[in-house]
């Protein structure tokens, strides 16, 4: 057997092609085993960690709950470091949102905006509209009432204080995490004037207020004097007003994985193409094999969504591999303990800095995320448990986080000191950099529309 492979391009040339040819530098012979190709990180050897995940499932056996229903997966950046029934799939409820996660940004990008049009038809005269007014969803899961107030107020920085006729919704409008446009529209129209205003909306508008101060937050007023009619596409040649740019979709995942949103999960999963397009995504990023993600949906509602833990942990290395070249990752994405208390983590029991996502259902309970190691190197893990004994199995999961932290014992991950850390600015913010802010991730945030009208002189508004 050969160990030295070597071969002189410069001879062989020389004898084929002539004297013209010029000479090539004659190779130095290469020792194959010793080719900087073939340096893979060595095997990380440590058997305790599947000795602490044995003696957890212990525990859970003692007590009555059957071992071969849990899973577990926990492993290093590159090796397998614990399992139990890792690779099998089994009802993982909101992990769900993991997979959901991976394909949104794997398809558009984590600084991907969606953008709502409107436009109008007619004439605009004394701040007034004769004509309707249109408005064309871009499939954004997060228009909520924030984002109404500032739509409503830029209408009325263009003079626009009624519209005469109605206001036209398409059929990719959502608004509040409802999808049926009919509703959406509704919920916009009571928004866009401040007498339909219920207590919740007054109460989102002080807090943005507060947001923004010093500079004062004026009340919007635009009255619309039609109805809220739904159409399949907009009519010809609309006169255009306002583009709606979103949060970025990093800031959309996070709030949706805080609070482990299913609406706007399953907007999001009906934009990407459904489950099976989210599964079939899942699978080529991960490369485990298909019957390991298993999906009919995208929120995770309902046994049949089911996913195996090293699925779950593979999903989220992918993420932090796609979210590396905007220089965020997974923490950016998911909620984390110590910074965020609130949503689904507000009573858990984990060491500070831990990235999580959980999952819950009457008969599920799943916990999968990452632990920040010293220097550079993570621990990733996933355990899923199914039974009746919800309680229990959180706090037996925070109980198996941290002896595994305990056993590494890692140096106290640091909180991140922006939790909205501002993601990369795509192509159009840096061509038109005086209609964005450099953070754009509050909602109603103003400087996330972008005006395309002249402003119409008007003394109707009320700001009040």
């Amino acid at each position: 057997m050969l160990d030295v492979i070597g071969l002189s391009l410069g001879s062989w040339l020389w004898g084929i092609l002539g004297t013209d040819t010029p000479k090539v530098p004659k190779l130095e012979p290469i020792v194959w085993h010793e080719a900087s190709i073939f340096d893979l990180p060595q095997p990380e050897f440590d058997p305790q960690v599947q000795i602490i995940v044995d003696q957890y499932i212990d525990r859970l056996v003692k007590q009555g709950i059957l071992g071969d229903r849990q899973g577990i997966w926990i492993q290093s950046d590159w090796f397998e470091l614990g399992n139990h029934y890792g690779d099998r799939p089994i009802p993982s409820a909101s992990l769900t949102k993991i997979a959901t996660s991976l394909a949104a940004i794997g398809t558009w990008g984590a600084d991907y905006q969606f953008i709502t049009h409107v436009y109008h038809t007619g004439k605009i005269e004394s701040g007034r509209l004769k004509g309707d007014l249109i408005i064309e969803g871009g499939n954004d899961p997060f228009f909520v009432w924030e984002e109404a107030i500032a739509l409503s107020n830029s209408l009325n920085e263009l003079g626009i204080t009624s519209v005469s006729g109605d206001l036209l919704i398409t059929d990719n409008f959502a608004m509040n995490y409802r999808s049926d446009p009919r509703i959406a529209g509704s919920l916009l129209y009571q928004s866009l004037n401040t007498r339909l205003w219920s207590s919740t909306i007054k109460r989102q508008f002080q807090t943005l207020s507060a947001k923004i101060s010093p500079t004062k937050l004026n009340k919007p007023n635009l009255t619309i004097e039609g109805t809220v009619r739904v159409i399949s596409k907009i009519p010809n040649n609309p006169q255009s007003l306002v583009d709606h740019y979103s949060l970025p979709l990093v800031s959309i995942l996070r709030h949706m994985n805080i609070y482990s949103n299913n609406k706007m999960a399953q907007i999001l999963a009906s934009n990407l193409g459904g489950s099976k397009a989210i599964a079939n995504y899942a699978v080529k990023q991960t490369r485990v094999p298909p019957q390991e993600i298993q999906l009919i949906n995208g929120s995770g509602l309902g046994l049949e969504n089911r996913i195996s833990p090293r699925a779950a942990t593979k999903m989220l290395i992918a993420i932090e591999n796609l979210l590396e070249p905007n220089q965020l990752d997974v923490v950016d994405v998911f909620p984390v303990s110590g910074r965020d208390q609130l949503g689904t983590i507000a009573d858990r029991q984990l060491p500070v800095g831990i990235g999580i996502k959980t999952g819950t259902l009457n008969e599920v309970s799943a916990l999968s995320g990452v632990i920040p190691l010293q220097g550079e190197k993570k621990a990733w893990f996933t355990i899923t448990n199914y039974g009746w004994q919800i309680q229990n199995f959180r706090k037996q999961q925070d109980q198996l986080v941290q002896e595994l932290v305990g056993h590494w014992q890692p140096s106290q991950p640091s909180t991140p000191s922006n939790p909205t850390k501002t993601v990369t600015l795509n192509q159009r913010q840096k061509q038109n950099p005086q209609n964005f802010a450099t953070n754009l991730n509050y909602l109603g945030d103003p400087q996330r529309n972008q005006i395309k009208a002249k402003q119409i002189k008007s003394n109707n508004i009320n700001n009040e």
